[in-house]
């Protein structure tokens, strides 16, 4: 069981539901199933009905474009270091019926270290990325970097390393067994994504993608140590938005 876990994070006050008709835990329950399971925001409208709650699908929407990102935010600083040797890649996202680019990187033990939605995927979009990922930890900066053979990396990696934000005894590699595990990674991430159409717009890509990389850097449990069950994961959801610790699934 993970004693002390939930004295890590401050309570939050209940302002960040301000002005809203209903109440926190009923719109982090929303914000959960969606980026949980793979549900539309109908869906879950259909869901509350149900039970007797009229909720429009617009409304969910904006709970989730609200909350999404803070959660991704207030979650970022309790993840553990990296191990030093990382996996970089990109895959693809339908925004608009276009394809756009979602860097994302992990260590060889399946970490989560960062990510970032592209228009582009070019050396510009690669470093933007490398720059986020690793220029604010210079203390853990990765001695192994392991990505497919696409052009924009190697020239990428030798510009990280002019700027000091790799160290030049960094190791890049382009075996395609290092691969495997990003690339399972990105399933892991894409799966809970409605299969009902893409995003309409880059800004709510963006905002709901930070909550589905949230979602999973918690189901992986952060780096805690121990049985770590969904309802453990639902009282440190709640937790951090400072709401009591009333379980749903």
């Amino acid at each position: 069981m993970f004693i002390g876990i939930y004295s890590k994070f401050i309570l939050r006050s209940k302002d960040d539901f301000k002005g809203r008709h209903f109440n926190g835990l009923m719109i982090i329950q929303v914000v959960n199933w969606y980026l949980r399971y793979c549900l539309s925001y109908r869906d879950i409208e259909k869901l509350f009905l149900k039970r007797g709650i009229n909720t429009d699908h617009s409304t969910l929407n904006r709970w989730v474009l609200r909350y999404a990102p803070l959660l991704e935010k207030r979650l970022r600083s309790y993840r553990k270091p990296h191990c030093g040797e990382v996996r970089i890649d990109e895959t693809y996202i339908k925004v608009k019926g276009q394809w756009k680019y979602l860097y994302r990187a992990i260590d060889k033990n399946g970490t989560a270290i960062d990510f970032l939605l592209t228009a582009k995927r070019n050396i510009k979009a690669a470093q933007r990325f490398f720059r986020k990922a690793f220029k604010k930890d210079g203390l853990f900066a990765p001695t192994h970097i392991g990505t497919d053979k696409a052009l924009p990396f190697p020239k990428t990696i030798q510009t990280m390393k002019n700027e000091y934000i790799l160290p030049n005894h960094c190791v890049h590699e382009t075996k395609k067994s290092l691969q495997q595990g990003i690339e399972n990674d990105h399933f892991r991430l894409k799966r809970g994504i409605p299969r009902n159409g893409c995003f309409q717009s880059f800004h709510t890509a963006r905002k709901t993608l930070k909550g589905y990389e949230a979602i999973l850097w918690i189901k992986k449990g952060l780096g805690f140590k121990g049985k770590w069950t969904i309802n453990e994961q639902i009282k440190l959801i709640q937790s951090i938005f400072g709401l009591n610790n009333n379980i749903f699934v």
